[in-house]
């Protein structure tokens, strides 16, 4: 499938036409200068030609800014992926020197360019555009990305540029998801790029660098899966930003949308409140989970300080508390392919579908040799047991009274579940229905 690279300086509106390309709000659009730093991918179907779009941050040259010279390598890494470059400019400022050094850039690719004028909302502003013919990049495309004029028209130009390519399937759909979640600043971005091998995602010293949750597709050593870095997750009291409310709620509903999270904790810090309100939203999403505890190599160590930090954990996640827990060191590379084995097993875990005859055969000897408690002289009997065809493992107990087996037993049903069977990192659901 081709791949269309929206380009162009800081604040000209490159992910407001981003996001109406793909038809949601999937980047985050403010008017505060720099606020997409990594790239961002999506789909756009026009005229039945459909291609993939990347929104890509503010091209700036000659800044001190941390973020400006690892946002000109994502912009340039975009460029040489991309099959057409769709460069943006803005009508009322006119053309800048950033505008004149991305376009001596392109005039140098042998890709085909699509010059956009963006903030062209009126008449009278189509004045401003035809000075853009002096950057040499051919025929301009007058359009507003917040009201949709003229984007018609640029979408026609772009469909007939993008090089023919053969009708396929989503290559991706179906794949497992894996999340990467945590508080800022605990290496969430570092881990993605680790596991990819690339520098995927910008990285800094600077809590909140990650704005968007952004997937990447992995397809190596046997593994096939999307993983998505998100936004680290503050308290409630510590937002200020609305930048920030809409990175928490977009990580948020990365959440919702993966099928196995990874939630990275700080070793000096501990499991905190704040990780615990994550491992709760993980958990009442019945989500997959795997626990990587980073920074492993800053915390002092004895011959059994692993053991204790282990059991201080399942203690604080208690009683969902059958998870892996691996520790790493993402700046030494240290245990990285443990934690994608560790997400491959919980996967497979929370995917497997149990016969009913196995469960059946294992489950009811010991549902006979302890029942559940009689209530007001009434005596319950569980007759039969199956898996649920929902995406998370979720088990039927059919029995004559479903009403009187209470919340203690059913969890003596998840935890001889859990022993006969492997659901490591799986949430598990029981539901008692009448025979």
């Amino acid at each position: 499938m081709s791949l269309v690279a929206i380009v162009g300086r800081p604040n000209v509106g490159k992910s407001t036409l981003f996001n109406r390309l793909v038809g949601m709000r999937q980047a985050i659009v403010d008017d505060v200068a720099g606020v997409t730093r990594d790239r961002h991918y999506g789909r756009c179907d026009w005229c039945g030609r459909e291609f993939s779009v990347v929104d890509t941050g503010g091209y700036t040259t000659n800044s001190d800014d941390v973020f400006e010279s690892a946002i000109r390598s994502q912009v340039q890494i975009a460029i040489d992926e991309a099959d057409l470059i769709l460069f943006m400019v803005e009508a009322a400022t006119g053309i800048t020197d950033y505008d004149a050094d991305i376009a001596d850039i392109l005039r140098r690719t042998r890709k085909p360019v699509v010059l956009c004028v963006n903030k062209v909302d009126s008449g009278e502003k189509m004045f401003d555009t035809y000075q853009f013919y002096s950057l040499g990049l051919g025929e301009i495309y007058s359009i507003s990305a917040a009201n949709g004029s003229g984007t018609g028209d640029l979408l026609d130009a772009v469909v007939a540029a993008l090089p023919e390519d053969e009708p396929q399937e989503d290559a991706y759909a179906g794949l497992p998801r894996y999340t990467i979640v945590g508080k800022p600043n605990v290496g969430k971005s570092s881990m993605t790029n680790a596991l990819l091998g690339q520098e995927r995602n910008i990285v800094t010293p600077v809590a909140g660098t990650t704005r968007d949750s952004i997937e990447s597709h992995y397809n190596k050593f046997g593994h096939e899966f999307m993983l998505v870095d998100t936004a680290g997750i503050r308290r409630k009291a510590k937002v200020h930003e609305d930048l920030e409310f809409y990175s928490v709620m977009r990580s948020i509903r990365a959440i919702e949308h993966s099928d196995v999270c990874i939630l990275m904790i700080d070793a000096t810090q501990g499991m905190e409140a704040q990780d615990m309100n994550i491992f709760n939203l993980i958990a009442k999403n019945r989500k997959g989970c795997v626990i990587v505890v980073n920074k492993w190599d800053l915390f002092e160590k004895d011959s059994n300080t692993m053991k204790e930090y282990i059991e201080g954990l399942k203690a604080r996640i208690a009683p969902f508390n059958d998870i892996p827990i691996i520790f790493t060191s993402v700046l030494n590379m240290q245990r990285i392919q443990d934690v994608l084995n560790a997400a491959n097993e919980v996967y497979a875990n929370y995917s497997q579908k149990i016969p009913t005859a196995r469960l059946n055969e294992t489950l009811l000897p010991i549902i006979e040799e302890t029942p559940p408690p009689a209530w007001k002289g009434k005596y319950v009997k569980i007759k039969y047991v199956t898996q649920l065809p929902t995406k998370f493992p979720s088990f039927a107990f059919f029995c004559n009274l479903p009403q009187y087996i209470k919340d203690p037993y059913k969890r003596f049903l998840e935890n001889q579940l859990r022993k006969n069977f492997n659901l490591k990192g799986c949430p598990v659901q029981i539901f008692c229905r009448q025979k």
